[in-house]
């Protein structure tokens, strides 16, 4: 029987294989006998090991309970988090956590609908975009896509988070994905304001120089009333958890608020942009 070298320096993909193999042999099981502990076959294994098959939550949680890794600080489940996002902006992880758990959201976006009201289409288009660009794998585009949707389910909780959401012009009507794309999309967006926890504003083009932002910002109020700021660039993000630091772009948010539109305008101009939809 062949068996492969693995390279764990190859990939975090590799190295989690190279690892599930190490514990694997160092208790003298066979891929049989894992597969028998995990409820998954023995080719399952194999590709996992070798880095064809890339894991997934559900089998590194089985991994865990196979090895009694669960609940250690050294589980298969937060390596395999790890690799799910490692290819997102250095900052961005930190943040979900504190985003999961928010009393209050508050977010302003430039150029696209921000990520938690993107429809599945939408953000398939960008990430599929991004793939074609070489700036990111396909799988990389496929965990992109999957991860947002875990952020959204996340929100979805007993205790309903309050959602500000102020958004550039441009966001509405730059075209993405086609008709049917964008309709849906614009669609989702008028549903959002509907909400009894949301509030939808956009930043008209005729504020001008009176928009306090020239990049996403997003804000979190925590349940012991702590705001979190998180912000990036191309490179990187960055989570700003101190207090002199967040204050003057809380201030910055609430200014503009007051210049962005109502809710009803807002949807106005929502409404007449799917209307003109190309």
């Amino acid at each position: 029987m062949n068996r492969k070298e693995l390279n764990p320096d190859a990939s975090p993909q590799a190295a989690y294989g190279a690892r599930l193999r190490s514990l694997r042999e160092a208790r003298g099981w066979t891929q049989d006998d894992l597969a028998d502990r995990t409820d998954y076959s023995s080719v399952h294994i194999s590709a996992v090991e070798t880095g064809r098959k890339p894991p997934t939550l559900r089998f590194s949680r089985s991994a865990d309970r196979a090895f009694g890794l669960t609940g250690s600080a050294d589980t298969f489940e937060r390596e395999y988090r790890e690799i799910k996002t490692g290819n997102l902006l250095e900052g961005f992880p930190e943040y979900v956590k504190y985003e999961g758990r928010a009393a209050e959201i508050r977010l302003f976006q430039i150029g696209i609908i921000p990520g938690l009201l993107q429809t599945p289409e939408y953000a398939r288009v960008l990430a599929d975009s991004a793939a074609r660009r070489g700036a990111i794998t396909p799988e990389q585009a496929d965990e992109r896509v999957a991860f947002l949707a875990e952020r959204q389910a996340a929100l979805e909780r007993p205790r309903l988070p309050m959602m500000l959401v102020v958004m550039d012009e441009s966001c509405i009507h730059r075209p993405v994905g086609g008709l049917r794309v964008m309709t849906a999309q614009l669609d989702r967006l008028a549903q959002f304001a509907e909400l009894p926890n949301t509030v939808l504003q956009i930043a008209p083009y005729g504020i001008g120089e009176r928009r306090t932002f020239d990049f996403p910002m997003n804000l979190l109020t925590m349940s012991d009333l702590t705001v979190i700021a998180y912000a990036e660039s191309q490179l990187r993000g960055h989570v700003e958890r101190e207090t002199a630091a967040v204050l003057p772009l809380l201030s910055a948010y609430h200014q503009l608020q007051a210049e962005a539109l109502p809710q009803a305008a807002s949807v106005a101009m929502i409404n007449e942009a799917r209307k003109g939809t190309p």
